[in-house]
């Protein structure tokens, strides 16, 4: 948040920009590591992928959006009620039990959400900046979900296509919706937005993308 909020652009060109940047990085890294990508794999979970990647993108919109309406905190406790979700909707998709203390955790997160939206963080609009952040939580809690269906790609290669699949989704939206403010970027800006490209986005997506298949 502290990264974006430097950044000139609307939300959504930071999010777009963002995929660009960590798909060229991740693409790189393959070349340079000489990963290559197993198309018969990709393309027997190309749906779910493209799901995902859509998802994603739809998700970093909303979250970048909170940041404009409520405060940095605000915002980030809201959207940080996605594994809440995640945990109750594993319990349907994928049978996963639940235990007495994630029941209590969930009933106390939901409870510290409520509590959080009925104070005044000192943003703009907070209810609106608090809504947009669970906007972006259910839809980050829909790419994990997707992601544990996923099996037959590899971390990097399936991080690196949801950034395809997000790109082809956010390019025609930006498009129709103001087109692209990127020439009038400053040095700060451009700075902030190559840092949240590489590592917010390419570095720590992958590691989260590659850990799902090996945890519940």
């Amino acid at each position: 948040a502290v990264f974006v909020r430097n950044i000139g652009l609307p939300s959504r060109e930071v999010a777009l920009y963002r995929a660009v940047i960590a798909a060229l990085a991740l693409f790189l890294w393959q070349l340079c590591t000489r990963q290559t990508v197993r198309w018969q794999d990709v393309k027997k979970e190309l749906p779910l992928l493209f799901v995902s990647g859509a998802a994603m993108s739809v998700n970093w919109i909303l979250l970048f959006e909170a940041y404009k309406y409520t405060t940095v905190a605000m915002a980030t406790l809201s959207y940080y009620f996605a594994p809440v979700i995640v945990t109750v909707a594993s319990t349907v998709l994928f049978r996963e039990g639940l235990t007495a203390k994630q029941i209590s955790c969930f009933v106390m997160s939901t409870l510290g959400l409520v509590m959080v939206i009925g104070v005044s963080g000192g943003g703009g609009n907070d209810l609106l900046g608090i809504l947009l952040g669970l906007g972006a939580a259910v839809f980050y809690a829909a790419v994990v979900l997707i992601n544990k269906g996923i099996r037959r790609v590899s971390g990097l290669n399936r991080t690196f296509m949801q950034f395809l699949a997000a790109i082809l989704v956010m390019t025609p939206y930006i498009s129709m919706t103001g087109g692209s403010h990127l020439a009038g970027l400053d040095m700060t800006g451009a700075v902030n937005l190559m840092v949240v490209g590489v590592f917010h986005t390419g570095i720590c997506y992958c590691m989260y993308f590659s850990s799902l298949r090996y945890l519940k």
